[in-house]
């Protein structure tokens, strides 16, 4: 059971150590030579995304840090650096964290983003063999095929001697043989995928020929998406159709409804995908909640603690926010705060109760739904209020 993160304090803080990295590259990299492997992971994750490469090379041992940044952190800083100019951490990077690039930045909604996912592995394969290898083992098979399938054509040698594979076709091995389905495409990446795997793991290559050939696309988009709401799930991130049910709007009477004792809050400690030492309003005391939240005792205040970060991933996915954007989760965080600030006075104020104690005695997620339901239009998320207003529009 993983610890609530905390921040441990350190002699240099990223801004500086980058300002005097400008003026002596030699002086700042000393300053970070004697420090602990945890503070140099939290030097790095509390750095602008956008600054990290360039902190990471500061590093006396930059290959030790990068296996051990929490996986969706992983993810922001190879796409704040640049996924063209990222192979060089990718080649550092865990199974773990290559799946949670995939699962987090290849993924449009609901579906396999097969162009993105192309992206990524033609930056595994300016790598080396070994990371493109790690790539292709991260990702699940049904991804894997329907990736080539988007690119390649494949068909088996059926030993007649009359056929002849269409022109451009190549083989590895004079049975399976693979072709561009559109001859403008730059295919050099998959060809190194397929490469690799004869070479390193034939049965899976064996196993990939065949299912480009063989499978059903929507039996693959539907296992794909099975595996990938598995993992994420691990991470946090609940199905989608469990985390539209905070929009789920409440009656009048169903609003202001209290436990007559403190409830045990559901959410468990779980290994966070991302650098979250405190929340980042909590210091702030902006919202009636973490006011509330502030005068709970530090037990209450762990729990608390997961049950938001339990609720900002249902409203990320409920929102179909980016998962990949470092922006998502704090955009998740201030939403998911006001909404269930809103929702904690109305029923404080209706059941004349405390703040601290309302907190105590009802859920975060019936907070939300109590805040979504006094102002329905407000809540609504994005694609969904996109969806109606095309509809209205619709001469149908």
């Amino acid at each position: 059971m993983a610890a609530l993160p905390t921040t441990p304090s350190r002699p240099v803080d990223a801004r500086g150590l980058l300002t005097l990295a400008r003026s002596d590259k030699r002086a700042a990299e000393r300053a970070t030579a004697d420090l602990p492997l945890d503070l140099q992971i939290g030097l790095v994750c509390e750095a602008p995304a956008e600054q990290r490469a360039r902190l990471l090379e500061l590093l006396p041992a930059p290959e030790a840090v990068i296996p051990e940044l929490p996986e969706a952190e992983f993810v922001f800083t190879v796409k704040a650096a640049g996924l063209d100019d990222s192979s060089w951490l990718l080649e550092h990077a865990t199974t773990q964290q290559l799946a949670t690039c995939f699962d987090l930045d290849a993924w449009q909604g609901l579906q396999v983003d097969r162009e993105r996912l192309d992206h990524w592995f033609s930056v595994l394969a300016e790598a080396n063999e070994e990371t493109l290898m790690l790539g292709a083992h991260a990702i699940d098979p049904e991804a894997l095929t329907l990736y080539l399938r988007d690119r390649v054509e494949v068909m088996l040698d059926p030993n007649d001697e009359e056929w002849q594979p269409p022109p451009g076709a190549q083989t590895l091995e004079g049975q399976f043989y693979f072709v561009a389905r559109n001859p403008n495409d730059d295919i050099a990446a998959l060809q190194k995928v397929l490469h690799g795997l004869f070479r390193t793991d034939y049965w899976l290559y064996f196993r990939m020929m065949q299912a480009v050939m063989w499978e059903l696309e929507p039996e693959l988009e539907e296992y794909a998406l099975r595996w990938r709401t598995g993992r994420i799930e691990d991470l946090g991130f609940p199905p989608w159709e469990d985390s539209m049910r905070i929009y789920g709007l409440l009656r009048p009477d169903q609003r202001s409804l209290l436990a007559d004792q403190p409830l045990a809050h559901g959410a468990s400690e779980w290994d966070l995908p991302v650098w979250l030492p405190e929340l980042p309003a909590l210091s702030g005391q902006d919202y009636a909640l973490f006011r509330a939240a502030a005068e709970l005792s530090e037990e209450g205040r762990r729990r608390f603690f997961y049950d938001f970060v339990a609720l900002s991933n249902k409203v990320a996915i409920a929102d179909r926010m980016p998962l990949g954007d470092i922006e998502t989760l704090p955009s998740a965080i201030e939403k998911a705060a006001a909404i269930t600030s809103r929702g904690l006075e109305h029923v404080a104020a209706e059941t004349r109760t405390p703040l601290y104690e309302a907190i105590e005695r009802a859920t975060l997620e019936y907070l939300f739904r109590v805040g979504a339901s006094l102002d329905p239009d407000a809540a609504r998320p994005a694609w969904l209020t996109a969806a109606n207003e095309e509809r209205d529009a619709s001469p149908d």
